[in-house]
């Protein structure tokens, strides 16, 4: 199996860090509430929480490695405060959020170089994920954020691509893959810098400077400050996704140090050192339907590429459909379809044709899945995916991985 789906074992859930987090929260919420409370009532408190936890249910039910169910699972406290009515900083915000992960890994059983299941994690423990504080400037038409930050929720993504579970659907695998220890992305951001600036109606330019090594508490090396492996340089422009109107947008990054590269050594055994690169460019359309119709249908595309040689991939692409309101007086039902490519690069060929195994040129998946609220606060989500050569191995049979989600939020 690639290097890139290696696992531990399963741990179990720790609660203790997710009690400190709520007392801190309350202690430092409580002198906000009192001064809400002297000055009347307030319709959005300054200090805002929001809990999630998402349980998955996932199997290979035919190829693959093994044919195995496991259990995994994601729990999110999070935390928003309005700086200016907590403390009258003007035009700045806080946000913080605590993430525990527990369970098995499902891909063992899947053999795949992306990943199945987008909570899946290498290491079950709890994070502080993210920690940043945000300030508008010119009217708020333009913002600075510094912190622990996920690069995902605002760079390389497709938005209507989000109720999909496989990874490849949330950020590019040849994004993803780079990095001592990934990019800032789940399960563990880095210290980032991002500036964002909106031009006329829709559009707008954004860039961050990241830490290329990604590192946050509860992570074995804690976070990293001193930039000592550089930085990823990522910037992306786009316009579009207001008023019913599609979306548009590229992107480029670039790590400022060179990284190992995925197969070619010195004399000395050391890796060599590459240039780590890459760009991109999304898409997403409305098909059918307005905020107030009966159904609403979205169209997405996505395709990226880089150097291939500091990760296993040169490039992939991903597209798909959302269907909202699928069903009549079911208004938060949703059916998502997509497919994903991954482009292998060949020095992961050479590096399995060097273990015996027979590597081709792509791992293919399709996924569908239906989701539907069936409480005010409780979400059931079906999925399947179908794997076309897992990990590119020809002797590895295409995967049929089945999932049952449940999402909570409060």
């Amino acid at each position: 199996m690639s290097s890139l789906c290696k696992r531990t074992s399963p741990g179990r859930l720790n609660a203790g860090p997710v009690r400190a987090l709520v007392l801190a929260a309350i202690l430092g919420a409580a002198p906000a509430a009192v001064a809400a409370a002297e000055d009347g009532p307030d319709p959005e408190p300054a200090v805002q929480f929001s809990l999630s936890y998402t349980a998955d249910v996932s199997g290979v039910v035919d190829g693959g490695l093994s044919r195995r169910g496991r259990f995994l699972d994601d729990l999110q406290l999070a935390a928003d405060i309005d700086l200016e009515k907590a403390m009258g900083w003007e035009g700045a915000t806080f946000h913080g959020l605590l993430l525990n992960n527990s369970g098995a890994m499902p891909n063992d059983a899947a053999g795949t170089l992306q990943g199945v299941d987008n909570i899946e994690v290498s290491r079950q423990r709890t994070r502080l994920y993210e920690a940043w504080v945000e300030q508008t400037l010119a009217d708020g038409r333009a913002s600075l954020l510094i912190g622990l930050y996920d690069l995902n929720s605002e760079f390389y993504a497709n938005d209507s691509a989000g109720l999909l579970i496989a990874p490849a659907f949330g950020i590019g695998s040849e994004l993803a893959a780079t990095g001592a220890n990934g990019p800032s992305i789940f399960p563990s951001t880095a210290l980032t810098l991002r500036g964002r600036v909106t031009m006329g109606e829709t559009g707008y330019l954004q860039a961050a400077v990241v830490n290329a090594n990604a590192g946050v508490l509860g992570d074995p090396s804690g976070v990293n400050l001193d930039f000592d492996g550089g930085a990823l340089l990522i910037a992306e422009a786009g316009m579009g996704g207001m008023g019913g109107k599609g979306r548009l947008a590229g992107g480029v990054w670039r790590y400022t140090d060179r990284q190992d590269d995925w197969r070619d050594t010195t004399a000395a055994g050391t890796p060599v050192q590459q240039v780590s690169q890459g760009a991109y460019l999304l898409l997403e359309q409305p098909l059918m339907g307005d905020a107030d119709g009966p159904r609403q249908v979205t169209g997405f595309a996505r395709i990226g590429v880089s150097d291939g040689d500091t990760s296993p991939f040169h490039g992939g692409w991903q597209a798909g459909l959302l269907i909202e309101r699928v069903l009549d007086g079911r208004p938060d039902s949703q059916l998502s379809f997509g497919v994903n490519q991954a482009w292998i690069n060949s020095r992961e060929r050479a590096n399995g044709a060097d273990a015996g195994r027979d590597i081709g040129s792509t791992e293919t998946a399709l996924e569908i899945t239906y989701a539907d609220r069936v409480t005010p606060h409780l979400t059931i989500q079906p999925d399947l995916q179908y794997v076309i050569r897992p990990s590119g191995d020809r002797d590895i049979d295409n995967a049929l991985v089945a999932t049952v989600r449940l999402r909570w939020e409060y």
